[in-house]
């Protein structure tokens, strides 16, 4: 019998969640359109035309969903604003929209729970959209006036921000894939996104620390591990550092190292050189010294890997994007000659692979190559598996015993002790999501919770996964016993 494997004493167990996909209350509270309601209206965009009107219902049932992540023992929780909630249209301030966070902030710290706030989860105010949205300057600059808006409003009480979510998307799904809201497709604006969301963030980084040097800031990138099918060929070996590239080092370099990567500028210019023209004009005297301010934290998101090569192969796996009737493009502008592999590897209803191993192989990456060297720690801030859930009744009780997923949490958490017995400064995780809430493109067809929702009735039944997961905190270790009491709700 294996011993238990324990967490570090300091180590940060947790769950997330983002606004556009819990807190419904859409027209409520003097919250206007942000581009995820547009994007919703917008015919074939989104499976059987769902949207956030409603999603979970979070804006009226907070105080139930603190009271749900007390008993499951949840240490901190992640959650977005709405940066359409609280400042409407991007203007002026809206106090009722802020009053919203400030409540749920209060509840979460009676709770004991340390609150991690997430300023920008893809939820840009559709008005800003219709000015240019991220591909003009003006939107970093309403950005940096909109975090300190917040600090205003939670600085006293909140400690942890992170700027951006998943910049990877909001530039290259959003503006170049169309899988996205806007859903455009341009290469050109992908790139200007790109950039202008890391002026926002490096901006709103030294706003934030000039305003209070107590604080701990951060970003949140979504990145890979780009794994060759032969190594030894040239052009295999190239089309994993293409996808390295484009979806890992293109936001890591400026942030750590002040610089685009110089080859995927010229994998960028190979295929659209107007497109990189119009990038470097974009990128003023300055601009990569305010993306480089120096960050706290990392917040790593992972949840498969990429099998990649330059040959097609004889049969291409099944794709992992919403079978939406609207088309989408590839949202990695250099994708001519890059072919995705099947290696046989489990795989979820969504097509992604199941690979814990390359959690461990990207954390101790991401740690030699960029947050050690600079002080950074590492949080694991998303990971997490839809499955297809069934519920049934036992003794009145409504369980899911969703065993897949509760494999997938017992293995990525080893993974992460891996990295850290291999000397990675891994502080937390963060398991995605707390409850099942409305999936982007894919609506409600797919749940990621550890935390069933019904839909109609709004009621919440916490998953076998989230049952195990409690028992992990509480015992602190993987293998070992839980202490009496400790299954969650």
């Amino acid at each position: 019998m294996h011993s238990p494997r324990e967490f570090p004493s300091d180590f940060l167990f947790g769950a997330a969640t983002a606004a556009y996909q819990i807190e419904g209350a859409a027209h409520e509270g003097g919250r206007t359109d942000s581009i995820w309601d547009a994007f919703s209206r917008v015919p074939g965009a989104v499976i059987n035309a769902d949207n956030g009107d409603v999603a979970c219902d979070h804006y009226h049932r907070y105080r139930d969903d603190v009271a749900l992540m007390t008993s499951m023992g949840l240490q901190t929780y992640r959650f977005s604003t709405s940066w359409s909630r609280v400042r409407p249209d991007g203007g002026p301030l809206n106090l009722e929209g802020v009053d919203f966070y400030k409540r749920l902030v209060d509840e979460l710290l009676d709770a004991g729970i340390l609150p991690w706030l997430t300023l920008y989860h893809w939820d840009l105010p559709q008005a800003l959209q219709e000015n240019g949205g991220w591909t003009v300057r003006d939107t970093a600059d309403r950005f940096t006036e909109y975090a300190l808006d917040m600090h205003d409003a939670l600085g006293d009480r909140v400690k942890v921000w992170t700027t951006l979510n998943e910049p990877w998307c909001s530039a290259f799904l959003s503006y170049t894939a169309g899988l996205h809201a806007p859903g455009h497709y341009s290469k050109a604006e992908g790139m200007l996104a790109s950039h202008h969301l890391l002026l926002g963030h490096g901006q709103a980084v030294r706003a934030l620390r000039a305003r209070d040097s107590s604080l701990h800031l951060g970003i949140t990138l979504n990145m890979t591990v780009a794994d060759p099918v032969d190594a030894a060929d040239p052009v295999d070996a190239d089309a994993a550092r293409r996808i390295d590239g484009q979806f890992n080092r293109w936001f890591l370099d400026p942030i750590f190292r002040a610089a685009y990567p110089a080859d995927v500028l010229a994998d960028f210019r190979r295929v659209d050189a107007a497109a990189v023209d119009a990038l470097e004009r974009a990128v003023l005297p300055g601009d990569l010294e305010a993306i480089s301010t120096p960050i706290d934290t990392l917040g790593v998101n992972y949840y498969h890997g990429e099998y990649v090569g330059g040959h097609a192969p004889v049969v291409p796996p099944l794709s992992g994007d919403a079978p939406t009737e609207r088309p989408g493009d590839s949202p990695f502008p250099s994708s001519a000659g890059i072919f995705w592999h099947e290696r046989g590897l489990p795989r979820t209803p969504m097509q992604w692979e199941v690979q814990p191993e390359g959690l461990t192989r990207l954390l101790r990456r991401v740690s030699d190559e960029y947050a050690a060297p600079t002080g950074t720690s590492l949080f694991v801030t998303e990971n997490g598996a839809a499955f297809e859930d069934t519920p049934v009744l036992e003794e009145g009780v409504v369980r899911v015993h969703d065993d897949e997923r509760v494999d997938f949490v017992r293995a990525h958490l080893g993974a992460i002790l891996d990295a850290v017995e291999a000397g990675v400064d891994v502080r937390g995780y963060f398991y995605w999501s707390l409850l099942d809430n409305f999936e982007w493109a894919w609506g409600y067809q797919k749940r990621f919770g550890i935390v069933r929702v019904d839909y109609e009735t709004q009621r919440r039944s916490v998953k076998d996964s989230g049952r195990e997961y409690s028992r992990i905190i509480a015992a602190r270790a993987l293998g070992a016993a839980a202490p009496a009491g400790a299954a969650g709700a």
